[in-house]
C-alpha cells in the first residue's frame, strides 16, 4: 500500500506543486488555468470522442504494446504502467489516473464498461451515472465494489485493498465474504476503508486514513469528460486531504 512516506519523489513533487498553486489561487478558476496546463502538458478540457489518452509519462502499455497519445483504450483492454509512469485516460463517460506499477483489465463491450479489475497498483476514477441496466463493478484482490455515478480511489495488494469513495455512493463487499458488506455514501472523502484478506474484529472492512489522492486530480478527471466535481476546492480543505485521521 502506498503510504505518504513511500511516495516516489515525483509524486510528492506534484502534490507540493499543486498545494503551492492552490495557495496562490492559481487552481481556483474553472475549468482550469495555465498552472495546471504546465504540469499535465495541456489545458484540461473534454476530450474529443476519437481520443482516449489525455496525458502519459514513462512506460505505459495497452494490451502489451507501448502507448502514445493517439492510442485508443476500449472495454476488453489491459492497461499497465511501469516504474515512474502514469496515464490519464477516458473510456466512454468514465476517466482515470493510473499510478506507477499498476495493471488493470477493462471488461465490457462496445462503449460500455461492465467491470474494472485492478490487478496491481493504484487508480483514481470518476464515473458517469449508470442506468439500472448498466451496472459497473470494480474488483481487486480482496474487494468487490458496485459503482454508481461517483468518484473513487483504489489501491490493491495481494492481501489488502484501500478504497476511498471520494463522492457518491457505492456498495462495498469483501471478495472473501460477500455478506460482509457496506453501502457507503459520501460528499467529500468521509469514509475511506481497508478491505483485508483476513477478518479483523469479525469483519474484513475497517476504517482507513485519507491517503495518496487529491481534489485537483478529481477536478482534472471530471473536466476531461465535460463535468465538474460536486464540491468547492479551498486551500484549507486541500491541506487536510492527506492528513491521517
Amino acid at each position: 500500500m502506498y503510504r505518504d512516506d513511500d511516495l516516489h519523489p515525483d509524486d510528492e513533487k506534484r502534490r507540493q506543486y499543486l498545494v503551492n498553486s492552490l495557495s496562490l489561487g492559481a487552481l481556483s478558476l474553472a475549468p482550469f488555468n495555465l498552472a495546471q496546463a504546465a504540469w499535465w502538458g495541456s489545458t484540461p478540457e473534454q476530450l474529443p470522442e476519437h481520443k482516449s489518452i489525455f496525458s502519459l509519462k514513462g512506460d505505459v502499455r495497452v494490451n502489451g504494446l507501448a502507448a502514445h497519445l493517439d492510442t485508443r483504450i476500449n472495454p476488453g483492454d489491459i492497461v499497465e504502467t511501469g516504474s515512474d509512469s502514469e496515464v490519464v485516460f477516458v473510456v466512454g463517460s468514465d476517466s482515470f489516473i493510473m499510478r506507477s506499477h499498476s495493471k488493470m483489465q477493462i471488461e465490457g463491450s462496445g462503449f460500455f464498461v461492465d467491470a474494472l479489475r485492478l490487478i496491481t497498483g493504484g487508480l483514481l476514477s470518476v464515473f458517469g451515472r449508470r442506468k439500472q441496466n448498466q451496472p459497473l463493478t470494480m474488483l481487486s484482490t480482496t474487494a468487490t465494489i458496485g459503482i454508481r455515478g461517483t468518484g473513487v480511489y483504489m489501491e490493491t495488494e495481494p492481501d489488502l485493498t484501500y478504497f476511498c469513495t471520494c463522492y457518491g455512493e457505492v456498495g462495498l463487499s469483501s471478495s472473501n465474504n460477500l455478506d460482509d458488506s457496506e453501502i457507503i455514501s459520501t460528499k467529500h472523502h468521509e469514509e475511506p476503508k481497508y478491505i483485508s484478506n483476513k477478518p479483523v474484529g469479525g469483519t474484513h472492512i475497517r476504517k482507513a486514513p485519507f491517503i495518496n489522492h487529491t481534489d485537483i486530480e478529481l477536478k482534472l478527471l471530471e473536466a476531461i469528460v465535460g463535468r465538474e466535481v460536486p464540491f468547492g476546492i479551498k486551500t484549507d480543505l486541500y491541506k487536510g486531504e492527506r492528513r491521517e485521521y
